[in-house]
């Protein structure tokens, strides 16, 4: 009976430890950075966990590998997401991450983005997809790039780096993405967001320069 007892409750304390370091971790701010190129991977299993929690993947046909890569990385933390997404891209031409920000728009979660106009009519662009998927798009009117590069996940986390959101910089380009919960760093992103969506309102675009007499 001693020994049931004294097996009883180091089992109990071997639990609260397990519990106490759990909680600590889920606490911890996230602080992670990424580095591409991504080994090639499929994120079905991920869009589909995503899509119907707690429903089993259907095997997914491609031969691609579903491991732990960096991009598989940055869709999670995309995924994430419950609230809201604002976007703030030079170039968008990733399939993968756009059907990741679809799938959040389709989940409730608010999405804005903000692209450069160049690169929005280039080819492969999915920033015509995301606007037909009916997500808020702004861009530029002016000749100068918007040339950042960064995701704000529930106005709590910055996603931010060297990385443009296309195929060829996440598979070929030597590419680093940061991942940082830190309210300091987030407001002033997200400031800087919200001035750039006010500043590329459609109701202040001028089609018509009045020309100088």
């Amino acid at each position: 009976m001693r020994a049931a007892g004294g097996a009883a409750l180091a089992a109990a304390a071997v639990t609260a430890v397990a519990l106490a370091v759990a909680a600590w971790r889920r606490a911890r701010p996230v602080r992670e950075v990424l580095f591409f190129p991504s080994r090639p991977c499929c994120i079905e299993a991920l869009l589909a966990e995503a899509a119907e929690p707690g429903v089993p993947a259907r095997p997914c046909p491609c031969p691609l590998p579903s491991g732990d890569t960096a991009l598989s990385r940055l869709v999670r933390r995309l995924l994430s997401a419950r609230r809201s997404l604002d976007l703030c891209l030079f170039s968008f031409s990733c399939p993968q991450l756009a059907r990741t920000v679809q799938l959040l728009h389709r989940r409730g979660v608010r999405v804005r983005l903000v692209t450069d106009a160049q690169c929005m009519g280039l080819h492969g662009s999915q920033i015509g997809r995301l606007r037909h998927a009916g997500i808020q798009v702004r861009h530029d009117q002016h000749s100068g790039y918007m040339h950042h590069k960064f995701a704000i996940v529930d106005r709590r986390m910055l996603i931010t780096g060297s990385l443009n959101w296309t195929s060829q910089a996440i598979q070929t380009n030597r590419e680093n993405v940061l991942v940082v919960e830190d309210a300091e760093y987030v407001k002033a992103f997200q400031d800087e967001f919200e001035r750039i969506w006010e500043e590329y309102n459609p109701a202040n675009y001028i089609f018509f320069p009045k020309s100088s007499k």
